[in-house]
């Protein structure tokens, strides 16, 4: 069995794309969801779905081994952050090699880094006239956002896109691509 854990701080519409893309799969398991915010809507997604979710808070994730140790003790095969905007530790990094992925909401290196989230990323493409968009599904290392590529998928920005039209067609990208790519590399680490 092939263990994820999904590191979420929003809505945790990705979190829940994924879990119900896995739900079926008797050979790959949503193991646990961890969330930096108290009140994020994907720690009630997971209770909806019977998934273990903890709250944590910036000290057990950077001034302790807490979440380290929790990790280590769960041994995951993926950790998959879906809309977590904490820069992730390297302790963990170290921990984890090539384990740990992101999805970002534009084709890196364009518009990638701090601050460059959600309706931020949006919000550029359209300022900037863009002609496309898209998502980039990468690893993580210790820069926002400058992990190797593992992925990208383009959608066409049209000059009577609004930010909110982008943020619906990169949505999209995300819900059929990301369990796909997760499932692709879980497969091709049993190999």
């Amino acid at each position: 069995m092939k263990n994820i854990v999904i590191f979420a701080s929003g809505s945790g519409t990705n979190a829940e794309n994924i879990v119900r893309h896995f739900r079926d799969n008797t050979s790959i398991n949503i193991a646990l969801i961890l969330s930096n915010k108290r009140n994020a809507g994907v720690l009630d997604r997971a209770d909806r779905h019977n998934i273990n979710a903890i709250y944590f808070n910036r000290t057990a994730l950077y001034r302790s081994s807490v979440i380290l140790d929790l990790l280590k003790s769960m041994s995951p095969d993926l950790i998959v952050l879906a809309g977590f905007l904490w820069k992730f530790p390297r302790n963990i990094l170290g921990a984890f090699p090539d384990k740990v992925i992101n999805i970002h909401p534009a084709l890196l290196p364009k518009y990638g880094g701090k601050g460059m989230y959600g309706m931020h990323v949006h919000n550029a493409v359209v300022e900037n006239r863009e002609k496309e968009s898209g998502i980039t599904i990468h690893y993580v290392n210790e820069n926002y956002d400058e992990g190797a590529v593992i992925f990208q998928a383009a959608i066409p920005v049209s000059a009577a896109d609004s930010p909110e039209d982008v943020a619906r067609k990169v949505h999209e990208l995300e819900y059929r691509h990301f369990p796909e790519v997760i499932e692709k590399l879980l497969l091709a680490k049993t190999k």
